[in-house]
């Protein structure tokens, strides 16, 4: 019987974790674009994809709107996940998602954050006091004029009755993880943001939660890029099926079916 050294047992009893790592690192990654407000819950399902199919996920997260230019620039896109309906429309309309694959996958609700140590009350209503809540300071959220979450909030506060009154008072964040990391720091004393964001960082607090009348639904789609590899949509099976409902549910999304 062939006895081992100690460096070569040690060589030999590595050899399956040395061909599992190979395995992955043969497989072509699938490099998935998706709104910011999806960074932690889809880290963690592309580390169980990973996991299950020894295919790895590459991730770039920020604001629908970026993601979607760049997709139409070039970027070599194999997923587009987005935060709202109409950055998914926008590739659609110029042929750079697979339409048949397209999915509506996730739902959300808006909600008003404040510091953890803010002792600001308010309760979300026709005309409620926000700019007076403000003082002197801003109100974080995306851009409305690209960010789906600024989007979403510019709708909520004309419906409202207060966008005039608070558009002049707004930090115009590039995505709504911008957005909430004004409010984290305690440089704005109100943000809007999605509920799922704010559950994820201990340092702000939900003051009160927009009534789902007074904007759109907040609805993310999901597509296969024109460009996008086989296995994609693997992935996208995956993250629709029950490891994603179990993830979803679990950061505060509502899955749709």
């Amino acid at each position: 019987m062939k006895k081992f050294s100690g460096i070569g047992l040690i060589l030999w009893l590595s050899l399956p974790s040395l061909t599992s790592f190979a395995a992955v690192a043969d497989k072509p990654s699938i490099t998935v674009f998706a709104a910011a407000s999806l960074t932690n819950v889809l880290q963690e399902l592309g580390d169980g994809f990973t996991k299950e199919t020894s295919i790895p996920v590459r991730f770039s997260f920020a604001a629908s709107s970026a993601l979607a230019r760049q997709i139409e620039n070039g970027a070599p896109a194999d997923v587009f996940f987005s935060a709202d309906l109409e950055w998914m429309d926008y590739l659609q309309t110029r042929n750079l998602i697979q339409r048949d694959t397209r999915r509506d996958v996730l739902g959300n609700r808006l909600v008003l954050i404040a510091p953890a140590d803010s002792k600001i009350k308010l309760k979300i209503e026709p005309h409620f006091p926000l700019v007076t809540a403000l003082g002197k300071g801003r109100l974080a959220t995306g851009d409305p004029d690209a960010v789906p979450a600024g989007r979403y909030a510019r709708e909520a506060l004309t419906t409202l009755g207060i966008w005039n009154d608070v558009a002049d008072h707004l930090v115009r964040a590039d995505s709504v993880r911008s957005a909430l990391a004004f409010v984290d720091r305690g440089e704005a004393p109100l943000g809007i943001v999605y509920e799922t964001d704010a559950l994820v960082d201990n340092h702000v607090r939900v003051v009160d939660v927009f009534p789902a009348s007074s904007h759109l639904p907040i609805i993310y789609p999901v597509a296969l890029t024109g460009a996008a590899k086989t296995d994609a949509a693997r992935f996208v099976a995956y993250i629709r099926g029950p490891a994603g409902d179990i993830a979803f549910k679990a950061h505060g999304f509502t899955p749709l079916r």
